[in-house]
């Protein structure tokens, strides 16, 4: 094909199908360059000229928060809460199910990639997606617990937040040794998730019960 039957080819490309083309060679850029590339080498790196980049995306702020939606919100499954709340099941059983299907999607190489290089600039992705894991995974492990061993239902602390965190945190740096530094010792990803989970399970109780107030 020549670079005149490429350009021709772009221009008939629907309004819509050309966002979502750039969005997802955007992924790609960012995940391999990071997010410090000016808006000019980016559209040259995408084989468009930057006017028409900017006709669809404002500023590369706004071709950012696209990224993070497709990324990361976009991935991000309705059932995994139900498998979080359902207690048909143990609260062990429920976190290693859903620590396998959640880890399904997020261990892949772009999404870990992108997810360092926004640490590393600054940008919000990071605080944005820790918001919605906090709030979607962390809060409701944390209250499942409670409801299974039959304690007062509270509010979470930020120490038993904290304690969450390295649960998940544990299980999210596997992965980036993994995929990113391909430094990982266990091959096996169900065991590193179970061992993690019945570490955090049994860990959890005794700090649930220990932080009872005085008064319940």
């Amino acid at each position: 094909m020549t670079g005149s039957d490429e350009t021709v080819k772009r221009k008939r490309m629907p309004s819509g199908q050309r966002r979502e083309d750039f969005i997802t060679k955007a992924i790609a850029f960012f995940a391999e360059e990071g997010f410090e590339s000016s808006t000019r080498g980016l559209a040259k790196k995408l084989g468009v000229t930057q006017p028409l980049l900017y006709r669809y995306f404002p500023s590369k702020e706004d071709l950012i928060h696209e990224v993070y939606d497709a990324v990361y919100v976009n991935r991000w499954r309705p059932e995994w809460e139900t498998i979080l709340s359902d207690r048909s099941r143990s609260l062990e059983d429920r976190l290693n199910h859903f620590y396998t299907v959640y880890t399904d999607v997020i261990f892949n190489r772009e999404w870990m990639r992108i997810y360092l290089f926004s640490g590393l600039k600054g940008a919000d992705i990071n605080r944005r997606y820790m918001l919605l894991v906090r709030q979607r995974i962390l809060e409701p492990i944390l209250t499942e617990a409670r409801v299974a061993w039959d304690l007062p239902d509270r509010p979470a602390l930020d120490c038993e937040i904290e304690f969450a965190w390295i649960m998940h945190g544990g299980i999210f740096y596997y992965g980036v040794r993994d995929l990113v530094y391909e430094s990982a010792l266990e091959t096996r990803k169900d065991r590193v998730i179970a061992d993690a989970v019945a570490a955090f399970v049994a860990g959890l109780r005794i700090k649930l019960l220990r932080d009872i107030p005085p008064e319940a």
